[in-house]
């Protein structure tokens, strides 16, 4: 493959917690791409991070901006990574139009190639595993955020049956509290929770509460909630991968 540079888009948030997760995973992205170059490629990788929403520019300018770094260091691919976990409007509309936009800024010099999306990746389902199997429970729960567009939980519930869990999402149902009560009527009285997030930020925080609301309802149910993905050499190879599709 023509050697590129690598630019890495989140969502983005007010929190400053995900901004620095975003540098954190940027870094170890940085770090397996230039482990799995051939010796005889002595350039080092460039590699950058930005956001969709709550930047100070557009990603569309962020991405203009990257690409002319790339044109200087004399390289012509830019690979752009959607670091989103479901295909949603981002995925589908957002990301390209801006993708779009930056490249007929760049013109010629510079091919923009955007990469699928971080959770189209079967290897996400082995990273959730990895995070539980050492967990004994009666029964797990994968929480996702949810959408209101129609056959959006399919990729969740799919998820959830790899998983060997049920879905619930935080902003439509089936809720977390529902699918409690349902797993609690069945005799369940160990219950884990799968946050199914990129980092640690406002909602898993409120997902925190929840869960310790939940723990005093249901005082003969032991609780564990998991920790959503967050940076690691691991989560940063199944981008690597995604270069290479």
């Amino acid at each position: 493959m023509l050697e590129s540079s690598y630019f890495l888009v989140a969502h983005g948030s007010r929190d400053s917690r995900p901004q620095v997760a975003l540098k954190n995973l940027g870094v170890l992205f940085e770090k397996v791409l230039a482990d799995s170059k051939p010796p005889r490629r002595l350039r080092a990788p460039l590699v950058e991070t930005g956001t969709l929403e709550f930047a100070p520019v557009s990603l569309a300018q962020q991405l203009e901006d990257f690409g002319k770094r790339t044109r200087a260091v004399g390289l012509h691919l830019m690979q752009v990574m959607p670091l989103f976990l479901l295909p949603g409007v981002h995925v589908r509309e957002d990301i390209p139009r801006e993708v779009a936009l930056a490249q007929a800024s760049l013109g010629t010099d510079v091919k923009i190639e955007l990469q699928p999306y971080l959770g189209s990746h079967p290897g996400i389902v082995y990273l959730l595993s990895s995070q539980i199997r050492h967990v004994k429970t009666d029964a797990w729960i994968l929480l996702s955020h949810g959408s209101r567009r129609p056959g959006s939980e399919y990729p969740i519930e799919l998820l959830a049956a790899q998983l060997g869990a049920v879905a619930a999402f935080w902003l439509v149902s089936p809720s977390l509290q529902s699918r409690v009560e349902e797993l609690v009527n069945i005799g369940c009285r160990y219950i884990g929770i799968v946050p199914y997030f990129l980092f640690v930020g406002e909602i898993t925080d409120a997902l925190a509460q929840e869960v310790a609301k939940l723990s005093l309802a249901y005082t003969s149910v032991n609780f564990y909630l998991a920790n959503p993905l967050s940076p690691s050499v691991e989560l940063a190879n199944l981008i690597l991968d995604l270069t290479r599709k």
